[in-house]
């Protein structure tokens, strides 16, 4: 009763705090919007990228869209004609599992869960040569005070219903979901980040002033990143391996300003709380059910990892006005959630926007939850399709790790790599061809959830076409005529969105507003 009344009072403030917006901004004069008038290939003038934390396909999935609704939870009912999903109820292998630990259901009780093992080489020793099935053993985190639901390591098999996941459930039902997504790579949050915007994790240069003993854990002898450093040219982070990616290597934000294009990676948490001697101190924090949490993360803003595009002191913009243009030479286009909707609010949406919610709304195990990121996105949802600029609006959901909780499909192996990290077809192998690919690059990773919602999203469909988090990265530089970044980006291979889109004119997506806290449609 406790919990549930903690997560009705942050519904209820969140809510009001995305509503109100920053006051000054509610008297901006709007001016015409120059991203509605960029070149694109497609409809689409504004792609709004969220990118949450921490989540395999069968584990929000597995069942899709069959729920066991049980009396006093939101009820999920599928529409007719919901297309078959590639889950563990398709396989067969809800109940008849190569694991120790046969897949079960979380209920909205166990939505706090811990953090399970999502290392580079472990999550390869999980797949175990694609038998799939050494998941407890290689990933599971369990134990006392680890919100495991009495499964110990075993907890890696959980998965959510749609009586959790209600709102993801239901945008699947009314948009495009792919059910053959993946991960770029192996390994954690900053993995997946890099390759969200650059496609490579290639030319990291680390600090000499790192933590010992934590380079390892950070990059491959090859510079590779492979771990969770922490980008050097960010105040806000806490004393660890340190990094910076350098030689000249861009990413998607160069392509976007060497255009004149209107871009932002917005995270909850980067406004400085204060700054002391030039140095910026991120101290926001948020309370919920894991407790208090502080709102941002830094080796979760990929673009603090560029010289050319970090802002390192967290400098805010001069004004509304300049949020996402050229004309902005503060920020470097890196700025605070609340900046995004300022801007929005001023009909001023750039064409390319990135946006990570503070930690207790990311869906991140251990300091968010399905529940509280269903909160932080159908708020961001709801509010968006109220917008002028929605009728070309695309939302691509997405993830940035597995987290390592269980999934069933094995990943086509597109870039080997015989890095003594490796793991998946042996010890120190990834492949079969000895020294193939990239060291430290073995990929795809684990699969992953991907929705999309837009008036030009197809409607209650299933892709099947393989996409990886490097096809959003070719998703923006086709529609903006940005060019391929090269040197080695997955860019150059990764499979297309165009599945999920419908952009025949034929018919428009219609408008979806969600209970925040429920994830059930509303009128």
């Amino acid at each position: 009763m406790i919990q549930e009344q903690i997560r009705k009072l942050a519904t209820v403030l969140t809510t009001a705090c995305m509503v109100m917006g920053p006051f000054a901004d509610a008297f901006a004069a709007k001016q015409p919007n120059p991203a509605d008038s960029y070149t694109t290939a497609t409809p689409i003038k504004h792609i709004v990228v969220v990118f949450d934390e921490n989540i395999s396909f069968d584990h929000y999935f597995a069942t899709y869209p069959f729920s066991t609704n049980p009396a006093g939870e939101p009820q999920f009912q599928a529409l007719p004609d919901t297309p078959r999903v590639n889950n563990l109820l398709s396989s067969g292998l809800l109940d008849e599992n190569p694991n120790s630990t046969q897949p079960f259901r979380l209920d909205r009780a166990n939505a706090l869960t811990c953090d399970q093992d999502h290392d580079y080489g472990d999550e390869q020793k999980a797949f175990n040569k694609g038998l799939m099935d050494k998941f407890p053993e290689s990933v599971g985190s369990g134990g006392p005070g680890c919100f495991d639901a009495g499964m110990g390591t075993g907890i890696t098999m959980g998965y959510y219903d749609g009586n959790t996941v209600t709102a993801i459930w239901n945008y699947a039902q009314h948009y495009a979901m792919s059910d053959n997504h993946f991960g770029t790579m192996f390994g954690p949050s900053s993995v997946g980040a890099l390759n969200l915007i650059g496609g490579y994790t290639t030319g990291a240069t680390v600090n000499s002033g790192s933590a010992a003993g934590e380079t390892a854990n950070g990059a491959t002898t090859n510079a590779t990143i492979i771990g969770d450093p922490r980008p050097m040219l960010d105040d806000c982070h806490p004393k660890s391996t340190f990094v910076t990616i350098d030689n000249g290597n861009l990413n998607v934000g160069d392509l976007l300003n060497t255009k004149g294009l209107t871009w932002g990676w917005f995270q909850g948490g980067f406004a400085p709380t204060s700054v002391s001697g030039g140095v910026a101190n991120c101290g926001a924090t948020s309370f919920g059910i894991p407790g208090t949490v502080t709102d941002y993360v830094s080796h979760h803003e990929p673009f603090m990892y560029y010289p050319s595009t970090a802002n390192q002191h967290h400098t805010r913009p001069a004004n509304v006005n300049v949020i996402g243009t050229q004309a902005d030479t503060l920020t470097r286009h890196q700025y605070d959630l609340n900046d995004f909707w300022a801007a929005v609010d001023a009909g001023q949406l750039p064409a390319v926007s990135y946006i990570k919610q503070k930690a207790l709304n990311d869906g991140h195990p251990g300091n968010s939850d399905p529940l509280d990121e269903q909160l932080g996105l159908v708020n961001l949802v709801n509010r968006l399709q109220t917008s002028g600029e929605w009728k070309s609006t695309a939302i691509v959901l997405l993830y940035d790790d597995s987290d390592g909780w269980y999934d069933h499909a094995m990943d086509p192996v597109v870039n080997q790599s015989s890095a003594a990290d490796d793991n998946l077809t042996g010890p120190g192998t990834c492949g079969v061809t000895p020294g193939a690919g990239v060291p430290g690059r073995c990929g795809y990773g684990p699969r992953q959830p991907l929705i999309v919602i837009s008036p030009y999203a197809r409607m209650n469909y299933v892709d099947h076409q393989i996409t990886d988090q490097s096809s959003v990265l070719r998703f923006i530089e086709d529609n903006w005529g940005l060019g391929r970044l090269g040197n080695g980006s997955t860019d150059a291979k990764a499979g297309t969105l165009d599945g999920l889109f419908d952009f025949t004119g034929k018919r428009r997506a219609p408008k979806l507003k969600l209970d925040p806290q429920t994830g059930l449609v509303t009128p």
